[in-house]
This record gives structure tokens, sequence and C-alpha cells, in this order.
């Protein structure tokens, strides 16, 4: 059953990603769904699979920002292997920040993750030979994917780099699939349900919590190096406490503990703001109205109600399949 619902969710990630550019008009829009999408991934693993509510995701997405923005236009290093050091570079900094903010709990955890986020930013503010300053990263190049001196794909199209976006996506969104229905990821569920007795049977809660925002710090960073590739700029705001504040709201509205949630929060909430936006300049307040509703009325997010409205669908004809199950009980 575990791995009929993982195959479920990679089909479904999969349906998403063909599904954008035959319903929207800018590859550019579609890209930054599925790069928000990465992030939000990033984030559940932590929030909904571990039980950490983590303020400093900004951290990790902007510092992929920079990482790839320097390493791509300072030195001659290949696309791919700048993608490739700026996860590294998130899942160092976010075994730092995780090293330490592990050893509180509850409000002091989520005051550490907030701090630290508070002290990047202002480290990346007062740093403007390296980081832009106030004015960011400019002209971050887009080259080609190559292999070895050949060219494999342009990416000087928005559709082009929505396709590269696209593959790394569903190779990444496959492989947390596959952690967290492993014995890693079943741990990290029991971890979030009970620490104390986790502890007692004898696992190492603080060296999965470490090895949790190791790889949620290396997702995250990649989806900023995304965002400033997308961009052509990584930006100081990448890096402040907006960032972790937007990645969480997504992880909310989609709905924690299952990674297609993570899809489908980070899709709404990029189509809503870019449409509410045209709309009215003050569209945050707006989405501060569906937050009480989604905290009021879907606990589960986006993901629960869907499967409300497929049990109620199931149910409908004369309750059978209800009336079904209790026999089978």
């Amino acid at each position: 059953m575990t791995r009929l619902k993982s195959h479920a969710q990679l089909l479904l990630a999969l349906a998403v990603v063909l599904l954008l550019p035959l319903c929207m008009q800018s590859g550019s829009l579609a890209s930054e769904v599925l790069i928000y999408a990465l992030a939000v991934v990033g984030c559940n693993l932590l929030l909904g699979f571990t039980g950490l509510l983590s303020f400093g995701q900004g951290i990790f997405f902007g510092l992929g920002s920079y990482a790839v923005g320097l390493l791509l236009t300072r030195t001659g290093l290949p696309m791919p292997l700048a993608l490739l050091a700026a996860m590294v570079v998130g899942a160092l900094a976010a075994t730092l920040v995780g090293w330490f903010a592990i050893r509180q709990r509850g409000t002091y955890f989520v005051m550490l993750t907030l701090a630290f986020a508070q002290m990047f930013y202002f480290l990346a503010y007062s740093l403007p030979d390296l980081t832009g300053g106030d004015n960011g990263l400019l002209d971050v190049p887009r080259p080609p994917l190559s292999v070895a001196g050949m060219e494999l794909l342009a990416l000087d199209s928005p559709w082009r780099f929505y396709a590269f976006v696209a593959a790394c996506f569903l190779g990444v969104f496959w492989l947390l699939l596959r952690v967290t229905n492993s014995v890693f990821g079943r741990t990290l569920l029991a971890i979030r349900d009970n620490e104390a007795r986790a502890t007692a049977v004898g696992y190492n809660v603080r060296l999965f919590k470490l090895a949790a925002f190791a790889i949620s710090g290396a997702v995250t960073a990649l989806a900023g190096a995304f965002l400033a590739m997308m961009t052509g700029i990584a930006p100081l705001s990448s890096i402040e406490y907006h960032s972790s504040e937007m990645i969480l709201v997504m992880t909310v509205i989609g709905g924690t503990g299952n990674l297609f949630a993570s899809v489908l929060g980070a899709a709404f909430y990029v189509l809503f703001a870019d449409w509410l936006s045209t709309l009215w300049p003050r569209w945050l307040m707006l989405l501060g109205f569906l937050l009480i509703a989604v905290s009021l009325f879907m606990q589960k997010g986006l993901w629960g109600l869907g499967e409300r409205i497929w049990l109620a669908l199931r149910r409908r004809p004369g309750g059978t399949e209800s009336a079904a199950e209790e026999k089978s009980a």
C-alpha cells in the first residue's frame, strides 16, 4: 500500500509537470511553480515528517541563489557542477543551523531558527563585495546544459529552462519519495509522533534530525539556485525572513506529511498571488484571510480537502462502500 501511494504521488507530480505547459502561457511562471514546489518539499521534510517548524528555510534558499550566482559569474565552473555546489552549500549551512537549533524544542527551537535567519540576512547585507548588498548579484547567466564540452540543451528560452527544471524536479521528488518511504523516513515519523519513545527505543534522535536538516537544506538551496538562474539575479530578498515565511505558508496551504501536497501548496500560492496581484495591490490581506480559513477549516491543507471530497464522492451512491467497509471491519 505504501509503494502504491508513493507511485501515485510520483504520477501526480508527473501530471502536474505535463499539464503546466498546456494550461499556461508563461514558461517563467510555470518554472516558478516547480521551483517553489522544490523549496516546499524540502520544508515539508522538516515540518511534516520530522515535526520541526523551522523559520530558517530562507537561509538555504538565499545561499543557493548566491552560491550559483557567484560560481557562474566569477568562475568557469560548468552549470551542473555549480548547481551541485549550491546544494552542498545549502546542506552545510543547514547542518550548522540544525546542530544548534535541535538542542532546543518548541518555542526555543523556532526562535533559534528565526535568529539564524536574521543573522544570515544581515551578513548578506553587510558584504556587498560578495553578495551585492541591497542590489543583489546581477547578471546571473543561464548557460546551456553540457557534458564534457558537448551541449545537450540550450536554456535560452523560458520553456527550455522549464523542461530542465521539470526534469530535475521529478528526479528530486522521486528521491525524496524513496527517502520518506525508507526506514529513515519512518524513523522521522516516529520522532515526530513521539520523540521520547523514539529515544527510548534507541534511536539517535539528534542525528536523524540533523540528517533531515541537511537534506532539506540541499533541496531548498537547489530551488534558490534555479530561481537565480531564471531571473538573472540573486536578490537580497531571497535570504530574508519573508522567504522563510512564504515557504512555510505554501507548506501549510498544501498540507504537511505528504510530498505531493507541497506541489499543491506551491502551485496554489504562486498562481493565486500572480492572479491577485493584477487585481489588487494589497492581495496579501486576502492571503491572510485564506490562512485563517485553512487554520480553522482545512487543517490538513488542500491535500486533506481533496481526500475528503474523494471519500465523499466514493460513498455517495447509497452508502454502499461505507456499508461494505463496516462489514469487513
